[in-house]
């Protein structure tokens, strides 16, 4: 198995999540997690690590803040989408473009950072275990892992009201791809376990569009879409809501 590559998809990805409420959701969740564990790090210039990054919207986040960040991804058409952003930038911002699979990523050229961010990257890697394992030889003691993976139990429970009960039974495996469809989601219970087997102590877990994806398509006349966000942001940490996310975000700190 291989890893996918988004170079030929690069700009059929960004129409489906950037600059859409899909997007504005997984932004206003992440970003309100890391808001809140960043200060153990202290006030201080941070290195960064963006690992499969794509088009750079959270390197040029925190980069604005004055952070010095390195972002990689497999993908070069992304990275060339990330320059421009960079580019149309007023003031200069500290953003190192890295072309390459994380797997090549070490320590021993790179140094190590303080926050390591691995967004929607898990559910297409061939052994996410493991290459996850090995990124987080990047992370300083005390350091952050912000990970946020595709939620096999959201993919499950999103088909069993759609009625594509075969497609369940036949544990989520489709004869037609969906080249947009992660082939290896992943269950929380299971990535749990992994922080604990790496040392990497959960300092928060939030499900990301645990409302959005289950809307009815028929919306009342005063729906509006930053009343949805907030209500996101109320019920991404509720159980039964967070497991339902169709992502899950976890923020961990290395022991």
């Amino acid at each position: 198995m291989q890893d996918k590559n988004f170079d030929k998809l690069a700009q059929k990805f960004a129409h489906n999540i950037y600059g859409t409420t899909k997007g504005d959701i997984r932004m206003a969740v992440l970003w309100r997690d890391l808001q809140e564990q960043l200060p153990l790090l202290g006030q201080r210039r941070l290195r960064v690590l963006d690992a499969g990054g794509g088009f750079g919207y959270f390197s040029l986040k925190l980069a604005k803040l004055g952070h010095q960040v390195v972002l990689c991804d497999i993908s070069q058409a992304m990275l060339q989408q990330a320059q421009q952003l960079i580019d149309a930038e007023t003031e200069a911002v500290d953003i190192t473009l890295i072309h390459a699979p994380i797997q090549q990523l070490n320590a021993d050229e790179l140094g190590q950072f303080d926050l390591i961010l691995c967004h929607a990257v898990a559910e297409w890697l061939a052994d996410a275990k493991e290459t996850l394992a090995q990124l987080l030889t990047l992370l300083r003691p005390s350091g952050l892992f912000s990970l946020m993976f595709y939620n096999k139990e959201a993919m499950r429970f999103h088909a069993l009201t759609a009625g594509n009960f075969d497609y369940v039974r036949n544990g989520l495996k489709s004869k037609k791809k969906n080249r947009l469809s992660p082939e290896h989601p992943l269950e929380i219970p299971t990535v749990r376990q992994w922080f604990n087997d790496w040392s990497v102590t959960l300092l928060c877990a939030s499900g990301v569009r645990v409302i959005h994806d289950y809307m009815n398509k028929r919306l009342p006349d005063n729906y509006d879409e930053r009343q949805l966000i907030a209500i996101e942001l109320e019920y991404s940490r509720r159980e039964p809501y967070l497991s339902l996310g169709r992502y899950v975000h976890f923020l961990g700190q290395k022991r």
